[in-house]
């Protein structure tokens, strides 16, 4: 097993901390200790990369305990002649992280900015092979895509190979990042190189900075625009400094605007232009320290851009020349930037391969992070598409942009197409790949009217009735998942659960062999996930109902990877109490090992009896499932809700749903305090059950 793996570029400016983003999600989901390391940082508290991997995961050391020395401290001890020493201090630092971690991966140093090739490659290559080689790390060499082609980048990841094993380094793959997306990649794969060569294309939404970037990086003092302003990215620079027609022909998408502040007609000639749709900026630069015309900042408010507004005290000149050095970083200030290089490695990296060469052995110990990890993959692999009815809804549309560049489902957005891309444009976000569809509008809407009359004939729906019903988003996206148009529907970040779930029993209806739809949350403890039905929809359901809610829940386990077995829950266990209640929950475990006599079940069974082995041990010492049970079927909405709410708040435990189950195609709810995180994890939920089927 490679306990360390050693990220190192060749080169500055190579993007390795895309591939060491990727390595860490990628360890993140087979084992339970993880751990980051990086020999050198340029301050004990400010290096981006390594503040962003503690803090996004949960790694075994805090930020303070996993680099070696500063840079300053490793120039002090060079200076004075103590290379050794250097070398010792920063390897028993690392030695601290690997005693407590399964995994480490080591974030090799960097490049000083404009050294020449000549004297810093071979003087940095050597110091992180010489590293690597006392970690007794496999090394993952780095090298720059930018300006080559692919017989250009073959021959430097065999130069890359060689130079690292002549230096007694063991590598383990080569790649390329931000490889022109002209470059076919077939000749990398095949490059002859004795370990694998992958090849990450160029993506302008990893390497472009952000507005906030620029604004750091040329100290402008902003003067309008929030969060989602400077969010967006900066994929070009346009200089005003002519007549408006000239300037008009010359913006961009993702063009930031550099411009005298006394440029009022510039100013709102290309706001106008952005708030038309005609081109979609990423801000406005106002040199020589002018403020604009206060006439023209109304005008431009009026317009409604959502775009920010800097004011920097250099002129036109400086200010484009300082902007063109800026390099984009990953860091916690760009959580899009990060999806977006997330998406890119795992779209380009054959992770399974690369698994089998850490030859990492998965963890017992599921962590909700795994878990979540593993939902990504898993709709991945076997891409849906998914309709989401609210297409307006700021975190639905920031969801859209995360599902879309990590590649997890192909969507679709209802609403008016030019309120859903307006309000795109306005926060900043780059949904082109989703599809629009209006129900108002569609070509679907007398087809779908026609079926839900035909579904409702029993209900005296008419015709026109329907055709006014189906006009209803959350009716639309449920007959688009009926007609096969979309293999699930996700929604209620602004709907209530009924609005959301009553076209779903309406036209999908229950799989034959259940006769109640119900619901469950993955509860993931910070050691493992645990199943809990029915929390949401069924307030009191009779011993059969119960049944199919246990039968239902124990399946959704299994489809997600959790070993079934199965506590119905009481005030009681065993023979020990009496009564209705009891009764009801005896009855339906009767039914359950009726129906499905392999399945582990128990019941009726108290909580703590189902969930700590030394009560279990006391209780019911000869049970298959007390004190180790996954699946917990609670005997009424008022119980379950409850307890869900009080695990999640007491316990620090993330929730994860609901999840509908028993419909015959998947439609699945959304908390309206739902946030981004928890839309993507029900999306790929949605997809991975729409696969199932």
């Amino acid at each position: 097993m490679a306990r360390s793996v050693y990220v190192t570029g060749l080169g500055p400016s190579v993007g390795k901390g895309t591939v060491a983003l990727g390595l860490v999600e990628l360890l993140s989901r087979q084992v339970a200790r993880i751990g980051v390391f990086r020999p050198l940082v340029a301050g004990a508290e400010d290096d981006p990369l390594l503040t962003l991997l503690t803090k996004r995961y949960p790694v075994v050391a805090p930020y303070a305990e996993s680099y070696g020395v500063t840079t300053a401290e490793a120039s002090a001890l060079v200076a004075d002649g103590k290379w050794e020493e250097l070398i010792s201090r920063i390897v028993e630092r690392y030695r601290e992280v690997e005693r407590l971690a399964s995994s480490v991966v080591v974030i090799g140093s960097d490049f000083a900015a404009g050294a020449s090739a000549d004297d810093e490659i071979p003087r940095e290559l050597g110091f992180n092979a010489r590293l690597a080689t006392e970690f007794g790390s496999v090394v993952i060499p780095v090298i720059s895509g930018a300006g080559r082609g692919a017989e250009s980048l073959v021959a430097a990841a065999r130069s890359a190979y060689h130079s690292l094993t002549d230096l007694d380094a063991t590598v383990l793959a080569v790649i390329a990042n931000r490889v022109p997306p002209t470059v076919r990649t077939a000749p990398l794969l095949e490059a002859g190189l004795p370990v694998p060569m992958w090849a990450i294309p160029e993506v302008a939404a990893v390497s472009a900075p952000t507005v906030a970037e620029v604004a750091a990086s040329l100290d402008a003092t902003v003067i309008s625009g929030g969060a989602s302003a400077l969010d967006r990215d900066v994929l070009d620079y346009v200089v005003g400094a002519a007549h408006v027609p000239a300037l008009l022909d010359h913006l961009t998408d993702g063009a930031l605007l550099i411009t005298p502040g006394d440029r009022a007609d510039l100013l709102v000639a290309a706001s106008a232009a952005h708030a038309a749709g005609n081109v979609t900026l990423a801000g406005l630069v106002l040199t020589l320290g002018e403020r604009p015309d206060e006439r023209a900042v109304r005008v431009i408010e009026r317009l409604n851009t959502g775009l920010a507004m800097l004011v920097v005290d250099s002129d036109s000149y400086h200010t484009i020349s300082a902007a063109g050095r800026i390099e984009a970083r990953l860091g916690t200030g760009t959580p899009r930037k990060i999806e977006a290089a997330l998406g890119a490695f795992k779209e380009s990296v054959d992770t399974g391969e690369l698994t089998r060469l850490l030859d990492v052995a998965r963890s017992s110990r599921v962590t909700p992070l795994m878990f979540e990890n593993d939902l990504i993959d898993r709709a991945r692999a076997e891409r849906r598409h998914l309709v989401l009815p609210e297409g307006t809804d700021e975190r639905i549309l920031r969801a859209t942009e995360t599902l879309l560049r990590r590649g997890v489902a192909d969507l679709t957005l209802l609403g008016v197409p030019d309120e859903i891309t307006r309000r795109a444009r306005e926060l900043g976000l780059e949904i082109g790949g989703a599809q629009l569809v209006d129900p108002e509008t569609s070509q679907w809407r007398d087809e779908f009217a026609a079926t839900y009359a035909e579904l409702r004939k029993h209900k005296a729906v008419s015709l026109d009735l329907a055709y006014d019903v189906v006009r209803d988003v959350n009716y639309f996206g449920t007959l688009m998942v009926q007609a096969g148009k979309a293999d699930g529907m996700v929604s209620g970040a602004n709907h209530t659960t009924a609005a959301t779930i009553r076209p779903a029993f309406e036209i999908i209806k229950t799989v034959p062999d259940v006769s109640v739809a119900s619901s469950v949350f993955f509860m993931l403890l910070a050691d493992r996930v645990l199943v809990y039905g029915d929390c949401a929809v069924n307030p009191d359901p009779d011993a059969a109902q119960l049944a199919d809610i246990a039968l239902s829940s124990a399946r959704t386990a299994a489809a997600f990877g959790i070993e079934p077995r199965v506590a119905m829950l009481s005030y009681s266990t065993g023979s020990s109490g009496a009564g209705a209640d009891v009764e009801k929950v005896a009855a339906a475990t009767a039914l359950v090992r009726e129906r499905a006599p392999e399945l582990p079940v128990e019941g009726p069974i108290q909580y703590d009896a189902a969930i700590d082995p030394a009560v279990a041990a006391t209780k019911l010492p000869d049970s298959t499932v007390a004190g180790k049970a996954t699946v917990f079927i609670f005997p009424d909405l008022n119980t379950g809700n409850n307890t869900y709410k009080a695990v999640q708040r007491s316990a620090g435990a993330v929730a994860v749903g609901p999840v509908m189950q028993g419909l015959r195609r998947p439609v699945n709810d959304l908390s309206r305090g739902a946030t981004v995180k928890d839309i993507v994890n029900t999306v790929a939920i949605t997809a991975i059950q729409a696969a199932a089927r």
